[in-house]
């Protein structure tokens, strides 16, 4: 070795050995434990509501309920595990029992189980099963415990406490490696507590004798988080919605919240200030209720309602517990395997390319100048490295620059978090022609930050931190050109027949046709609202000119406009209020007076008289629907005075299935209908309209 070269390597030594002196920054607040960190990583995962409720199609049980009832006729956990994996999810919590008290495993507690069913004739566990579909497809399994018991009659005394603890021990017990365990925080109540059927009320911060319940986690399954509405380990974030604010931190002042606390809405973006490290949980259910009703088939979270949900939660630094509610066989119903997948296949695409690893990073300062802290480390895919400043600078700036214009419209950021969230306020800037451009500008990072805007092309990003509580310290930033989102148009026409075709990426480019025929990027170009006043079958796509790529073709068949359309008479209540039958909006409705008596009816004059060969009746589509009309009447009139009967009958499974009812009948001339409904679901005697519209064509 020659003597330019023994000088070059001793350089490097010294070089390497004084890297080595450069300490880390030191932790600013709280810091995340090793189970909160697993936790964090976890990201998305699954909630499966399937107990008792499922076969008594409510939502909270009495606890009065027969383990009889419980008899799912196709149960297979395999199948959820399946789902849950090829989704893209990490684990599935399973309400082991919820407030009526059933047991889905063969607990020696009570003997309001599986034990006592007809399900494998009584030697079923259902937590058994899925600990084994879960190990099988390399998924984590966490566990659902209602503190409240409805069906206990010692619920309310010293006794119940101790079921309560030995139920935790025989969760944590049997069932292999839990990664979380989840405690509602629904609490005392009315029930049916062994006949008694009363009301019982508890204090929910002592009475459960939290200590002891903690201790028993951490004894017997020492890797998993807590999750309540105020921890200790996981916090709820303040809705059932699915969403975190934009500013959102994982540190809140426990000791004020835990373990339970009226202000949820401060749970929605923590405390800036806040003594423990305690972060945000979204939990929400892909259809409207928790359990599955078979009435809520057609209600299934779309594409872009599911997309918010994960931007607003895994994006705004929160993890998201998507609720699938297992059906009466057993199963993951079709409908939302399908959703889940189209969720999936949409994810994939919009992170496909990581375009960040295709640049070039640089800093405003590096700490001690140390190559252990450079800015390369925010693009090297490895989450235990890190970019991050000097000792007292709390602003800074990274850079990444592209060889050539380069078109973005997401950024992924992401602290280092086992030294604490840190960053306040933050902007981020393209490069466009020379120029700089602000094009988001937020507060919180945390373990995950997702920005969507605009495609803009640009040559270099940055990342200004304005304001952090100490050295910013960032794992990683990932740029994404995400594709247009391309679901079928919505169509919305109002009573004066003015037609709106609205899609949820305005990327996208909309064609539709009015003759019938499939549209194609050679149909008509939807550039503003038009007018459908006459019947007209319309269809219409989505389409990304970029790609070339388009939607599925959707379709509607307008009948004639209501414009003139008015409530003539009404069997009870305000003739203005029934107006919402016919204002073309189905999420609106009119019900008949509290203690009206059976048959309901609604008598509507069209304006000028019409050539009819049929009605529709929209149901109620709220997510606790009554005065459904099962059994109708439906006549017609020229004058408001002499009525013809058009068509009686039965609105065919119209409970479980809440969609548009279609009524065909011969055709008749008339100016005004009636529509009588002549029985209704429910004790309820209220009959309720959603809409009411005729056929015509």
């Amino acid at each position: 070795m020659n003597k330019i070269k023994k000088y070059s390597v001793m350089v490097l030594i010294i070089a390497l050995s004084g890297c080595n002196k450069v300490k880390p920054p030191k932790p600013v607040g709280p810091i995340p434990s090793n189970r909160q960190l697993a936790w964090h990583n976890m990201e998305y995962y699954a909630f499966v509501h399937f107990n008792m409720n499922t076969f008594t199609d409510m939502e909270w049980g009495t606890g009065g309920e027969k383990p009889e009832q419980f008899n799912p006729s196709e149960l297979d956990t395999r199948q959820w595990a399946k789902v849950v994996k090829e989704a893209g999810m990490k684990g599935i919590i399973i309400t082991a029992k919820h407030h009526d008290g059933f047991c889905l495993w063969p607990t020696e507690t009570t003997e309001h189980s599986v034990k006592n069913s007809p399900w494998k004739n009584g030697n079923g566990d259902v937590l058994k099963d899925l600990s084994q579909a879960c190990a099988e497809y390399g998924l984590k399994m966490g566990v659902y415990l209602s503190p409240w018991d409805r069906n206990n009659a010692d619920y309310g005394k010293p006794e119940y406490v101790s079921v309560f603890h030995e139920q935790l021990r025989e969760l944590l017990t049997n069932y292999g490696e839990i990664f979380e365990v989840w405690f509602d925080g629904a609490n005392g109540g009315s029930g049916y507590y062994g006949g008694a059927n009363e009301t019982r009320k508890i204090d929910n911060k002592t009475y459960y004798q939290w200590e002891k319940a903690v201790d028993i986690v951490r004894k017997l399954q020492p890797n998993a988080v807590i999750f309540s509405d105020g921890g200790p380990d996981i916090r709820w974030v303040g809705n059932e919605e699915g969403w975190a604010n934009e500013t959102n931190w994982s540190v809140m002042r426990r000791d004020e919240i835990y373990p339970g606390w009226p202000r949820y809405v401060e749970l929605r973006s923590g405390h800036i200030d806040g003594t423990h490290w305690l972060p945000a949980e979204a939990d929400v259910s892909i259809r409207p209720g928790w359990y599955y009703h078979p009435r809520e088939d057609h209600q299934v979270k779309s594409l872009p309602q599911l997309l918010d949900i994960y931007y607003n939660s895994v994006g705004r630094n929160a993890g998201f517990l998507l609720n699938l509610p297992v059906d009466i066989r057993g199963l993951v119903h079709e409908t939302d395997v399908q959703q889940l997948m189209e969720l999936r296949k949409q994810l994939d695409l919009d992170f496909a390319v990581d375009l960040a690893r295709k640049g070039k990073c640089a800093a405003s300062e590096i700490r001690g100048g140390n190559v252990q802290y450079s800015a390369e480390k925010v693009i090297d895919g490895d989450p235990n490295t890190y970019w991050t400043a000097e000792n007292e600078t709390t602003a800074a700036t990274i850079t990444i620059a592209f060889e050539g214009p380069t078109e973005v419209n997401r950024v992924l950021l992401q602290e280092y978090i086992p030294l604490g969230q840190r960053v306040q306020n933050f902007i981020i800037e393209a490069e466009i022609d020379g120029r700089w451009k602000e094009i988001d500008g937020q507060t919180t990072i945390g373990y995950k930050r997702i920005l969507r805007f605009d495609p803009v092309i640009l040559t270099k990003l940055r990342v200004n931190i304005l304001k952090a509580k100490g050295p910013p310290a960032i794992s990683n930033i990932s740029i994404y050109r995400a594709p247009t989102l391309l679901v079928g148009p919505r169509f919305n026409r109002s009573k004066d027949g003015t037609v709106k075709l609205l899609v949820p990426d305005k990327m996208a480019s909309v064609y539709y046709t009015m003759d019938g025929t499939d549209p194609t990027p050679n149909s008509i170009l939807y550039e503003k609202p038009f007018e459908v006043l006459k019947p007209t079958p319309l269809k219409a796509i989505a389409y990304d000119p970029k790609t070339k790529r388009q939607s599925q073709i959707v379709s509607r068949n307008f009948d004639i406009v209501k414009k003139d359309w008015k409530i003539f008479d009404a069997s009870s209540g305000s003739l203005q209020e029934a107006g919402k039958i016919i204002d073309e909006d189905p999420n609106t409705f009119w019900a008949s007076d509290e203690g009206s008596n059976s048959p309901q009816e609604v008598v509507i004059d069209l304006g000028k008289s019409y050539a009819l060969k049929g009605f529709t009746y929209m149901p109620m589509q709220d997510r606790y629907p009554f005065g459904i009309i099962t059994h109708y009447e439906f006549s017609l009139s020229n004058d408001g005075l002499t009525w013809k009967l058009a068509k009686k009958g039965e609105f065919a499974n119209i409970v479980n299935s809440r969609l548009e009812q279609r009524i065909d009948f011969n055709p008749t001339n008339a100016r005004y209908i009636k529509l009588k409904g002549l029985a209704v679901d429910g004790k309820d005697l209220r009959a309720s309209f959603a809409e009411i519209g005729i056929l015509t064509r």
